[in-house]
């Protein structure tokens, strides 16, 4: 069940955004937050990206500065209207992370941000299922999102912020182990890395 400020960070971008670099300041800011995930990853102007759940642009935006080859798929319609203003050299497409309309060896990566803490352990089986299929051999998955912190400091911080603007799914999330999930679907781990004393994941994997 949400909070009652869950739907308001939606309805008003300002407060979305104020949350968002909130968030942001224990890894350097909002800027540094969007590219942990493609940190060592080669993409070139003609790499294939889908970007999963990509909501209004936030991290579309600095995808579409390394490849134009970039598409954003989420299942809100009024979500993807605002992207295509907010980013126009982008593609765009309605639909369910659960069943990826897209062909088999589509994607060179996907990627996603900070979405699969909305997701519960059944659709996060069906979703890394998807993002298999799609990605071209040897393709690459990479995501940011929470995680159960190791350092006592993040404790109050994550858990405050789960309290005020998350549902249950995020604190089931927290408690899978996301990367031998992954596995479990016929992925490489290539990387996985904790950052605001282990409050946040980047996991990147192979097909």
């Amino acid at each position: 069940m949400a909070t009652f400020l869950r739907p308001l960070s939606y309805k008003y971008q300002w407060l979305y955004d104020g949350i968002s670099r909130i968030a942001a300041l224990p890894v350097g800011g909002e800027k540094r937050f969007r590219h942990l995930a493609l940190e060592n990853i080669t993409i070139d102007k003609d790499t294939k990206i889908l970007d999963l759940c990509c909501g209004k642009g936030q991290t579309t935006r600095f995808l579409v500065q390394y490849s134009q080859g970039v598409t954003g798929l989420d299942i809100s319609p009024l979500a993807l209207q605002e992207a295509k203003k907010n980013v126009p050299q982008a593609d765009y497409v309605e639909g369910l992370a659960q069943q990826i309309p897209f062909d088999k060896n589509t994607f060179d990566i996907v990627h996603t941000s900070v979405a699969l803490h909305e997701m519960n352990r059944e659709e996060l089986k069906q979703i890394f299922a998807e993002i298999y299929r799609v990605l071209k051999p040897k393709g690459i998955f990479t995501f940011i999102d929470l995680h159960k912190p190791h350092n006592l400091l993040f404790v109050p911080g994550l858990s405050i912020f789960m309290w005020l603007f998350e549902t249950s799914t995020a604190w089931q999330l927290i408690k899978i182990d996301l990367s031998q999930m992954l596995m479990d679907e016929g992925f490489k781990v290539i990387s996985k890395k904790l950052y605001a004393g282990g409050s946040l994941q980047v996991i990147q994997v192979q097909k």
